[in-house]
């Protein structure tokens, strides 16, 4: 573990540039550059907040953030799972010329994606206060969830990462997965109110991501304490997680090169 930190640390210089450069390059030629980054997730609240309230007529307090909470979350994990199976393919160029630690461009990747995230996030409370939602001390319990989420998709993401060198159709199969996962996780819905029981609390219990956003809809909207003890089980097997995904992508990096050749 203290190489590793020790790798994250030496690296740290490159980690910051590529993400920095990667961001550019979404923007690129673009007229409105990096207001794309606000006007993206701004549209698709808007967009969600039309469809909710107008088409649907939903009279649940507070629905269009309650979904776009669910969302935020959702394309984060969404985002970082998907594009783990190809990421050491399709950065072959950059292995096959210098050495760095594999887990280094899902550390890239995941920087990425937190940038975007937090912008969501900055969006959330905007709007969290146009609603007139109460806030308290409870929305710093928010900041354990991210981290849970973020430990969980990166360990995840690794194990992907690895086996995506082997398998060519991991990609597609990781897509029809989390297509499923997707519509069990009550991104769009309550998954307490909607799910009879007890397929709820199994749902809100052995689905991270469900359990997360639920959490994350509680700290934020509800004013309600997290389950601390959900959060704790979560955040020892993304722990876990990570740990095997840098114990496979350790003992097999060096191998990755000839297995793409």
């Amino acid at each position: 573990m203290l190489k590793i930190i020790s790798e994250i640390k030496k690296y740290f210089p490159y980690i910051l540039y590529s993400t920095k450069s990667k961001l550019k390059s979404e923007v690129a030629g673009s007229y409105l550059n990096s207001l794309w980054w606000i006007i993206n997730p701004l549209c698709m609240m808007l967009i969600y907040m039309f469809v909710v309230v107008v088409v649907f007529k939903s009279q649940e307090p507070n629905f269009p953030i309650f979904v776009f909470v669910g969302l935020t979350l959702w394309d984060y994990f969404n985002r970082i799972i998907s594009s783990s199976a190809k990421l050491i393919k399709g950065n072959r160029n950059i292995i096959n010329k210098v050495y760095i630690p594999k887990y280094i461009l899902l550390i890239i990747n995941s920087f990425v994606m937190l940038f975007k995230f937090f912008i969501s996030l900055i969006i959330i409370f905007i709007f969290i206060l146009i609603f007139k939602i109460h806030i308290s001390l409870k929305i710093l319990f928010f900041i354990p969830i991210v981290i849970v989420l973020y430990l969980f998709t990166f360990g995840a993401g690794m194990i992907i990462m690895h086996f995506g060198v082997y398998m060519g159709d991991l990609h597609n199969i990781i897509r029809i997965l989390l297509r499923f996962i997707f519509y069990f996780s009550g991104v769009f819905y309550n998954l307490e109110l909607r799910v009879p029981s007890p397929y709820n609390k199994i749902l809100l219990t052995f689905n991270p991501i469900a359990s997360l956003i639920n959490e994350a809809r509680n700290v934020l909207i509800n004013n309600i304490n997290p389950n601390f003890l959900l959060l704790l089980i979560w955040g020892v097997i993304s722990l876990i997680l990570t740990a095997i995904g840098f114990k496979l992508i350790r003992k097999y990096e060096n191998s990755y090169s000839k297995v793409m050749s």
